[in-house]
């Protein structure tokens, strides 16, 4: 899994499933994490549960997650504030 440190956080892509039964972290594909959620794509909705469902995993404030690129792609960088990579693979889980 590809997680860069930034000065303020991390930064990692992601790669998301829209339309499923439920949100979830299922694994890591081309050293993108894997996320299923169950909104659809439709005018920025799965994007605003990504946002949601990160800041729930990793511990931090919505205002924290930021979609850097890929808004309108399955495909995205996401960037963390406010927690390193060891912090948030001890949260989430996530094989380092």
């Amino acid at each position: 899994m590809n997680i860069q440190e930034t000065e303020h956080g991390i930064r990692f892509e992601v790669r998301v499933l829209p339309r499923a039964s439920k949100n979830e972290v299922i694994g890591e594909v081309e050293g993108a994490v894997k996320i299923k959620l169950t909104a659809a794509p439709l005018e920025g909705e799965a994007n605003q549960a990504l946002i949601s469902f990160l800041a729930k995993i990793s511990g931090v404030a919505r205002k924290n997650v930021t979609i850097i690129k890929g808004e309108t792609s399955r495909h995205k960088l996401v960037e963390i504030t406010g927690i390193d990579k060891t912090e948030f693979l001890k949260r989430t889980g996530l094989p380092g």
